[in-house]
């Protein structure tokens, strides 16, 4: 039996302090880069002459292949050293950046994010997993992942407004550029100051389990995107529409009964479970898809520079920040399906609200939106961790809380997808204004019926009381309340 390896006792408060940093500079890099490039979107197309399905790859490049080695990247940090693995995650950021800050054309850009996005997959569990093992002491660790987890916040508000500022001053291509010196700070960090560790007792690696999901998701956001441009009958979007299928059902066979499976397949048999990764996907479904589609709208239809709509979209994350402070008590008060199913029913309102765009931004009408988003989203991230967490057996919980990250960003992904292809089937080429508002519409109500789905699902399929009051308490992860999607 292999023990995992821990930092010397000795260790100062100056050095775990350097690892928090270290980890917390990890996520927030990770966290900032999949919100500036949303500011961009406009000033990309028009650089390199690519369309709104182009556009959606920049963005679904990433998600993609975060969404889908996420879970991955955990086990080979046990195995191989975390430490080793964040740099690594670190380490193809900046190659990744490097390749985007670049590229001539759309495809060089994709394939620039789609390394940044493995990057993200393998550095953002293993800088949790360093933490963990740096603090020995429960409340000190609860302290730091706290820290940890509020630089997703802190990215969430800082995002927009630095992406905006830097695409006005410096162009599109300096919010690659950017990233390189902070991830270069960070991986030296991690390999001259973080201590190794590892666990690799009982993990190993399910290479086929992860091909299987790469394939079935890759060819489902591929449909999703290119159906409308290719044809929804053309011969390769129905061959990849069969390929989608079959991996989907490979990998359900594959896992089925599997012991040590990428994806546990049982614990979906837990209802409760079933509606916390239901409601992690919905909120990003609709949330990436509106980051994605409002500033396009803004800035084409509003003339509104990068920087202004940076700050016009404050009320999301501000309110975000501020909800979720709360969210522990709140949970406490009234439980977490209360919670869960108003979180997602404001959000549905507050997309709902967006479908009463006109060609001239109301830009009251839009914040007051965002505000009810960034609230419904405060009152969801906190409870959707816990509910996850304390609905499986203590020695599953990492895995739950892996597989509720997975479902974020496999919401993400498939929200930019799919809204986004409803948006570009009218607002696609040179489009006249009317087409765009339709496409926005379309868009918005979509990511508003999903939520509701959603809410009216956690209302009424799951138990009449949730018997989660000492376990919620109990789970070590409650710092994460604060954690963004």
């Amino acid at each position: 039996m292999h023990k995992p390896v821990v930092p010397d006792s000795r260790a100062t408060r100056r050095q775990t302090a350097v690892v928090l940093f270290t980890a917390s500079l990890g996520v927030f890099i990770a966290q900032l880069d999949s919100q500036v490039v949303n500011l961009a979107v406009k000033t990309i197309g028009s650089d390199l002459n690519i369309g709104v399905n182009a556009l959606q790859w920049v963005l679904d490049s990433y998600n993609l292949f975060y969404a889908t080695l996420l879970l991955t990247g955990g086990t080979l940090g046990d195995l191989y050293g975390r430490a080793r693995i964040f740099a690594i995650g670190i380490g193809l950021i900046v190659l990744g950046s490097i390749v985007c800050a670049a590229a001539p054309n759309g495809a060089i850009l994709i394939a620039g994010r789609a390394i940044t996005g493995i990057g993200s997959a393998l550095e953002v569990p293993t800088s949790l997993a360093i933490l963990t093992v740096a603090y020995a002491d429960d409340k000190e660790r609860a302290r730091a992942i706290g820290i940890w987890a509020s630089c997703n916040g802190l990215a969430l508000a800082a995002g927009p407004t630095i992406g905006g500022l830097l695409v006005d001053a410096a162009g599109w291509r300096s919010i690659f550029i950017l990233v390189v010196p902070v991830s270069v700070l960070a991986m030296v960090l991690a390999m001259k100051r973080v201590p190794e560790s590892s666990d690799p007792h009982g993990r190993h690696l399910d290479p086929a389990g992860q091909a299987l999901a790469i394939a079935a998701l890759g060819t489902l956001a591929f449909v999703t995107i290119e159906g409308p441009h290719w044809g929804f009958t053309s011969p390769i979007i129905l061959v990849l529409a069969a390929v989608c299928i079959a991996t989907g059902v490979l990998f359900v066979a594959w896992h089925h009964g599997r012991p040590g499976a990428l994806v546990p397949l049982d614990l979906f048999g837990n209802r409760v479970f079933s509606a916390a990764l239901a409601v992690a996907g919905m909120m990003t479904f609709g949330m990436y898809a509106m980051l994605f589609l409002t500033p396009l709208y803004l800035q084409s239809l509003g003339g509104i520079s990068a920087f202004m709509v940076g700050l016009a979209l404050l009320p999301l994350s501000v309110t975000f920040v501020i909800v979720s402070q709360y969210s522990g008590a709140l949970v406490k008060r009234f439980g977490p399906r209360v919670m869960m199913t108003a979180g997602m029913a404001a959000m549905g309102g507050g997309l709902v609200l967006l479908t009463f765009v006109s060609q001239t931004p109301n830009m009251v009408l839009i914040q007051t939106a965002l505000l009810i988003i960034g609230a419904g989203l405060g009152l969801n991230t906190g409870p959707v961790n816990t509910v996850a967490v304390a609905s499986v057996p203590p020695g599953r919980s990492g895995t739950a809380s892996g597989l509720v990250n997975t479902s974020r960003m496999v919401g993400a992904t498939l929200g930019v997808a799919v809204l986004g292809s409803l948006f570009a089937v009218h607002a696609g080429g040179d489009s006249p204004p009317d087409a765009m508002i339709s496409g926005l519409r379309l868009a918005y109500l979509g990511g508003a019926l999903g939520d509701r789905f959603v809410a009216g699902f956690v209302l009424y399929t799951g138990p009449q009381t949730l018997p989660f009051g000492d376990k919620i308490r109990a789970v070590p992860l409650d710092a994460l309340w604060r954690a963004a999607p």
